[in-house]
């Protein structure tokens, strides 16, 4: 017998230990970076295993996580508003998810990532090392998925879309290889049912509909689970709050609420769009009501009229389908059931949020989720109409930060005698663009170039990631307080930053008269910055230096708008980039049309060349990959509202006061004390 328990015991300790080996999953943002640093020695095995490591642990902590929350919300309810129970079950739920969540994937992955990690991976870059890394091991196939993966998700990225051209016309490559590796299933269902619909194949059509919202209310499911995490008070120190328990919770579950309230525009919005699908749940039933007709089957037509109208109560050209369908059948239908529980929480959620967003102090609008005005376009939109189109507009107008008017000018004096005008924005084909040359010497180009290498940071102005646009190039850069600081300090010639800060005025001064402005120019943000091509990491590149992108509003290609919200920085006016050399391999500045594919215009940069131009939705732009040397220049970007001018150039000012002054005491010369404050 001792010698069975033994054994029994040995199997037990090896079952155990497989066990605890399943469950135990490597933290993705361990991986991420593994992969990133096998990048970086042009170990492309390597980037692979870590790369697809840290997808596959991405993904599976995200389900875990709905999994958990799932499991325990069902498992401990609340089915009464007694308030000790109350409390009792959000104890046992919170116990019950935690053990669920470490039990699957392993307390090492339990660590809170950060933002920065998430952002990459909700933005597919992983995908972009991948597939330069199996293009490297010579696996076209596998480097077509990611290339379009990333792409699908980064419409932006010209030079991406370019080479997945390419890649159609090599050997070896097929159309089943251009897969989407992150395509959500109600998406795809609902795109292949358009598809068919769109040839007249509507009893095909059908079965994808029906996917499609199937698959909606599963993901809707699951988006509301991962809102019961952790949430964001952006303007509001929870550890200095001296509110009662009550209102904690209060405050913290309308964040939750807000968050699952707007999964709606979550589901709607396709990979790298800002903007949702107009309509598109409606859209569905919409879509249903005329493929079953089609189909012949009235009835189930009827069904999914009657919920369309859920949605858009009286809707003229709907109704009038419910009363055909009606006369065709003889008796009336109900709409479907999930369809009415899905707007009955919807609407009960509303009511709480505008309680909830009171308690916080914020006011709360509902956006206009399901805007009627777009969608299938069939001739008369009812069973008698022809094939359909759609048309995908922003789901609804946003509310957008106004910038004071001013008259849209150009052709001012250039104010310098040296200054050349080269271009107008006639010749680099688009509104408020100019370049000028000459508009410092080549001896002072050579002294801001000697101070950058002094002065400048890895990652700074980039929240101290050295390499925020591209893995294939560093990024440097120094404010000029910082550089006049270095200067006081004797860490750099004081002459040399003094120059910073006068060339950057004198920037500033140009493109204030140049577009003959009725009101100050301030400066929002002044940054000497350098970007480096990175040794051995530049065959084949892809990837533009500086994707293409607005400066005062977040770019959406797909929808042909730029929409003026945080995070963008809505206050600049006015943009000018003055570049200090031109010895390096790439590097082009760049406009393009809104669609960010369509090249308007390039520059190549030189020694007191200034790029100028309006920063809105009217100047998308971009940086070509930077393939060899360092490429240096004076970023500014310019405000008419003095609302929002630069901090740290006012206290940069103060410090050119304290020098003058200072000097004319060397001088000997009277100063009114007025003079100092």
């Amino acid at each position: 017998m001792d010698v069975y328990s033994k054994i029994y015991g040995l199997l037990t300790f090896i079952l155990q230990s497989i066990l605890l080996s399943s469950t135990t999953l490597e933290p993705f943002d361990l991986l991420y970076d593994n992969g990133m640093e096998a990048f970086h020695k042009g170990d492309y095995d390597n980037v692979v295993r870590y790369m697809e490591g840290a997808l596959e642990s991405f993904s599976e902590v995200r389900q875990t996580r709905i999994r958990c929350r799932l499991k325990c919300g069902d498992q401990h309810r609340f089915d009464g508003f007694l308030t000790d129970k109350i409390y009792e079950v959000i104890l046992y739920r919170a116990h019950c998810i935690n053990q669920c969540t470490e039990g699957e994937i392993g307390a090492q992955s339990m660590h809170k990532v950060s933002e920065d990690v998430i952002q990459d991976f909700n933005r597919r870059i992983p995908y972009n090392y991948l597939q330069l890394a199996y293009r490297k091991l010579g696996q076209l196939d596998k480097a077509v998925s990611a290339a379009h993966t990333y792409f699908q998700a980064n419409p932006e990225h010209v030079e991406m879309g370019e080479h997945l051209e390419q890649y159609k016309a090599q050997k070896g490559v097929k159309e089943e290889h251009f897969i989407d590796r992150e395509s959500r299933p109600h998406q795809k269902a609902f795109f292949a049912g358009v598809k068919l619909y769109n040839k007249g194949n509507y009893k095909e059509s059908v079965t994808f509909f029906e996917d499609a919202l199937t698959e909606y209310y599963r993901a809707d499911v699951e988006c509301r689970a991962l809102c019961e995490g952790p949430q964001h008070f952006e303007e509001q120190n929870h550890v200095l709050y001296k509110y009662n328990l009550y209102e904690l919770i209060s405050d913290h579950y309308t964040q939750v609420l807000h968050c699952q309230h707007e999964c709606i525009r979550d589901l709607a919005t396709r990979p790298g769009r800002l903007s949702p699908m107009e309509n598109y749940l409606p859209l569905h039933y919409d879509y249903l009501q005329f493929a079953y007709f089609q189909a012949g089957r009235n009835e189930k037509a009827l069904e999914c009229a009657l919920t369309y109208l859920l949605f858009h109560e009286g809707e003229k050209f709907m109704s009038e389908n419910v009363e055909y369908y009606r006369e065709v059948l003889g008796h009336d239908g109900q709409p479907r059931k999930e369809a009415e529980q899905y707007l009955k929480r919807h609407k009960q959620e509303l009511d709480l949020l505008l309680i909830g967003s009171s308690n916080l102090g914020v006011p709360y609008t509902e956006a206009n989720y399901w805007s009627s005005s777009g969608g299938r376009e069939d001739t008369n939109r009812i069973p008698s109409g022809t094939n359909g189109w759609m048309d995908y507009v922003p789901i609804s107008k946003r509310n957008i930060t106004v910038s004071v008017f001013h008259e849209l000018r150009e052709g001012g004096p250039l104010l310098y005698e040296n200054v050349r005008l080269v271009q107008n924005s006639v010749t680099l084909n688009g509104s408020q663009r100019v370049l000028f040359d000459d508009v410092i010497s080549e001896d002072e180009c050579s002294e801001l170039n000697h101070l950058a290498h002094s002065v400048t940071a890895a990652g700074d102005g980039y929240k101290g990631k050295m390499s925020p646009h591209t893995p294939n190039e560093k990024f440097e850069g120094a404010t000029v307080l910082k550089t006049l600081k270095y200067g006081y300090e004797g860490r750099v010639p004081l002459k040399s930053a003094r120059l910073f800060y006068d060339v950057s005025e004198k920037a500033r001064r140009i493109i204030e008269s140049y577009f003959m402005l009725n009101s100050t120019l301030h400066f929002s943000y002044t940054h000497l910055v350098c970007r480096t091509a990175i040794s051995g990491q530049q065959d084949h590149r892809n990837d533009l230096s500086h994707p293409i992108h607005a400066d005062n509003c977040l770019l959406d290609p797909e929808a042909n708008e730029c929409w003026k919200e945080p995070p963008a920085y809505t206050y600049r006016d006015y943009s000018a980039l003055l570049y200090l050399n031109g010895n390096f391999d790439g590097g082009e500045f760049i406009f393009t049309e809104i669609d960010a594919k369509t090249v308007t215009a390039s520059v190549k940069p030189r020694c007191g060349r200034m790029v100028g131009f309006s920063s809105g939705g009217e100047n998308p732009h971009g940086v070509r990959a930077v393939t060899r040397g360092q490429r240096c220049a004076v970023a500014l970007w310019f405000t008419l509202d003095p609302l929002y001018r630069e901090l740290e150039r006012l206290q940069a000012d103060e410090v050119i006061q304290g020098l003058d002054n200072q000097h004319m005491r060397d001088q000997g010369l009277h100063i009114n004390p007025k003079d100092e404050l």
